[in-house]
């Protein structure tokens, strides 16, 4: 019965995480926009003190529930598991725990976050890696099959599908997140729980926690016949038949020792450990393991005591699509747009500026996702590398969208209201005359003044270089509040004559 509702709740969560990545619609995001809150490190990042304190809670009574039904990276995992155990053959058997490895990797995570290296730092964040395989990897199939369904419905006098835009909007963060699918695919296939129990930071703290759980597995020595069932089940490798231990802080909750047991010898109790009449020989065996055991918990118990303020410490906040053939009017084709230069990357509204952006987003792209524009993209910079930035070759930032805000679980985009999105200052236009028609060739254009929705840009007499009398852009920098909306619609290749760049701060009017 354990299993069978940790298996329930655990697919509850997968496919509800998953289809915040893939939905092309707002449902998603208005039921169960949540799910992403509840995770450990963007609940922590938030400064969710009543779900950090629920998720610990929580570990504290079942222990590390969360790794077995809540965190979507731990579901995939699991998934991989269960087909390598489709081959017939004895798949797992207890491991001695590397424990220099996973406070080393908890370190590392810590050490990057302080330095502000948070690109590296983000790649061993689960939820975040998870995010980025479903935006990168699972969303073009299923928009994929989405159109297909639209192109269908349509042909039969039907719009119940509307087609979406299929792209890859950054190669960088494309072959990472290929590259960590594979990776913790192939070793979730082979050895389970390997990743969660080495190189996770979050399964490092949990398992931490769940060392001192109320309820946890427990091997009953007067049943147990070593017959190394509940051992070979183990996808974390934490079941020691020899000595008939459990090692709490590496098992994931997932009852497959419980319900496997022919004997019934293992199962789920608040004691710490069964108290059986043993041999004289079992006993100086035993207490040999048990002193061993308590110096190895000691040792650890002072490392995740001395990395513990320093995981907190950097929690806190600190203050190439794929080009389709586009003609001009059926022309003459359009040549594919290139970003251009920015002094500093331009934000969304609700991100408050640079540093607050940087320091909270853990690069899990559902704001990517979300965004129905096309605006906002994966960072291929060095240090900002994975998370969102805006881009306006596709759109730009309308003044009635606010799905980026509502969406964002870690308050790196806080939540605005309407008349909030239209006052904020994210950036400001910079036009550039050696590239606008106007100025160079004498056409007339001014796009990028009809299609300002604030008035900041206003267009004023020049004479181009053959001598003809023209119109050109005039930036009010104070007005502009960075939508995009000028680069976006300015006619010139491959880069706009007009481009916004970012400001450090926000500010408001």
């Amino acid at each position: 019965m354990l299993k069978t509702i940790r298996i329930a709740l655990a697919a509850l969560f997968f496919t509800g995480i998953t289809w915040l990545f893939l939905d092309v619609t707002e449902t998603a995001q208005y039921l169960l926009g949540w799910m992403a809150c509840i995770q450990f490190l963007p609940a922590v990042l938030a400064l969710s003190i009543g779900i950090v304190a629920l998720l610990v809670l929580l570990t504290l009574l079942f222990g590390r529930i969360y790794c077995s039904t809540i965190c979507p990276l731990g579901v995939f995992q699991d998934i991989f598991a269960w087909l390598g155990t489709r081959r017939g053959k004895k798949r797992y058997h207890f491991s001695k725990a590397r424990n220099r490895l996973r406070y080393g990797a908890l370190a590392a995570f810590v050490l990057l976050g302080v330095l502000g290296v948070h690109s590296l730092a983000l790649l061993l964040a689960p939820y975040s890696a998870y995010g980025r395989i479903a935006q990168n990897l699972f969303s073009p199939v299923y928009r994929a099959g989405n159109n297909l369904l639209a192109l269908l419905a349509e042909r039969a006098g039907s719009y119940a599908f509307s087609a979406s835009d299929i792209s890859i909007r950054s190669l960088p963060t494309f072959g990472i997140a290929l590259a960590f699918f594979a990776l913790i695919a192939f070793l979730a296939f082979r050895h389970g729980r390997i990743w969660c129990n080495t190189l996770c930071p979050v399964g490092t703290v949990l398992g931490f926690l769940s060392r001192f759980a109320w309820f946890r597995p427990v091997l009953d020595r007067e049943k147990c016949v070593r017959c190394r069932l509940c051992e070979e089940r183990c996808k974390a490798g934490c079941i020691d038949t020899q000595t008939q231990t459990v090692d709490s802080s590496r098992c994931v909750a997932c009852m497959n020792c419980i319900g496997d047991c022919p004997k019934g010898a293992i199962r789920l109790t608040h004691e710490k450990r069964e108290s059986t009449m043993k041999a004289p020989a079992e006993i100086e065996e035993s207490s040999s393991a048990e002193a061993m055991e308590q110096a190895r918990l000691s040792t650890a118990r002072r490392g995740f005591l001395l990395a513990l303020p320093a995981v907190l410490f950097a929690a806190l906040p600190a203050g190439a699509r794929a080009e389709d053939n586009r003609t001009d009017g059926g022309l003459a084709e359009l040549k594919p747009r290139r970003q251009p230069k920015r002094t500093l990357p331009v934000r969304p509204p609700g991100a408050l500026g640079q540093k607050n952006f940087t320091t909270r987003c853990t690069a899990c792209q559902l704001c990517v996702a979300a965004c129905p524009n096309g605006v906002l993209r994966p960072s291929t910079s060095a240090l900002g590398l994975m998370q969102p930035e805006m881009g306006f070759d596709r759109g730009f930032c309308r003044p009635e969208c606010r799905r980026c805000s509502d969406i964002c679980p870690t308050g790196a985009i806080q939540r605005i209201g309407d008349s909030e999105k239209s006052s904020i200052h994210i950036g400001y236009a910079i036009w550039d005359k050696a590239l606008c028609l106007p100025a160079t060739g004498g056409d007339a254009c001014g796009n990028c003044e009809r299609h300002c929705p604030n008035g900041s840009i206003s267009l004023i007499s020049f004479t181009a270089p053959n001598g003809k009398k023209v119109q050109v852009p005039a930036v009010d920098k104070e007005r502009c509040i960075g939508c995009g909306a000028c680069e976006y619609v300015c006619p010139a290749r491959p880069v706009s004559a007009i481009h916004v760049t970012g400001y450090e701060v926000h500010r408001i009017n």
